[in-house]
């Protein structure tokens, strides 16, 4: 399928909902987990029940995010976020799902934006269930560990606020509680092993079920969170559409794909 006919078979089925992924992000210089085959690049992430269960694997994440935050933090929208909130003012998007994290979305202007997997710039306590900016806890972690950014080795940076980092001792990282009521801290995101609310779910599939279409734009829909979406669309009898790199999940669903980086095609495709 080319870009100009990818362009008119959207405004023939407009408003069509959106669902995106790593691939629209990593422009902006935040990395993803899948090669374009759709294999992990690196170990896979951390699990919930390892992240509760283990304090450990809590001080790991939290060592490693104290420094991988500000890759998140420092982020802007590219050209593909921009490229996506045109066409919905536009009217030619009613609806965008991201997978993302980042919030660059709505940074770069798009309204109607359900984070499927939460937001990293958002803590939540598993006991009293407070929410708290990012920001804040990131100032908590770095009086408490005043020394760490410049004790450990930094080699990169990893997807999801994550670093790798080595000649870390993660058992002296300190990891303060809720101070509303000395809770499990955790970020506002939906782990690997972790459910999308129901409630989440059902609002995306009511926006779905308004649009003409659903266009995948760089995810490899692999995890069963976004694929879902792709499998009612077409139980639906409702046309998919991919834009991105690298093999899907969902390509044998499609009925038509454009093989091309995130930001040259919805850059082109808001021109067509």
């Amino acid at each position: 399928m080319s870009l100009p006919e990818l362009a008119q078979a959207l405004q023939n089925a407009a408003p069509v909902m959106v669902l995106t992924g790593a691939g629209v992000s990593t422009g902006s210089g935040i990395p993803d987990y899948r090669d374009h085959s759709g294999a992990w690049k690196r170990p896979a992430p951390m699990q919930l029940s390892e992240f509760v269960g283990s304090e450990l694997g809590r001080q790991r994440y939290w060592a490693r995010s104290l420094v991988g935050w500000r890759t998140v933090e420092r982020a802007q929208p590219n050209a593909a976020h921009h490229a996506l909130a045109s066409l919905e003012r536009r009217g030619q998007i009613q609806g965008l799902v991201t997978q993302n994290v980042d919030g660059l979305h709505q940074q770069a202007g798009s309204q109607q934006v359900v984070d499927l997997h939460g937001r990293l710039d958002r803590v939540e306590c598993l006991d009293c269930g407070r929410v708290m900016p990012r920001q804040q806890h990131q100032m908590a972690l770095e009086a408490a560990n005043p020394h760490w950014s410049t004790s450990v080795h930094y080699s990169g940076v990893a997807p999801d606020g994550d670093a790798d980092l080595h000649t870390a001792d993660y058992a002296q990282f300190k990891v303060p509680a809720c101070s509303a009521c000395g809770g499990l801290l955790k970020p506002a995101v939906v782990f690997f092993g972790e459910n999308v609310p129901v409630e989440r779910v059902n609002i995306v599939r009511e926006m779905l079920g308004q649009s003409g279409a659903l266009l995948v734009v760089g995810s490899s829909l692999m995890v069963w969170s976004g694929y879902r979406f792709v499998r009612a669309a077409a139980a639906a009898g409702k046309p998919v559409y991919i834009l991105g790199l690298g093999v899907t999940r969902g390509d044998a669903e499609a009925l038509g794909r454009v093989t091309i980086d995130c930001c040259n095609g919805l850059s082109a495709l808001e021109q067509l």
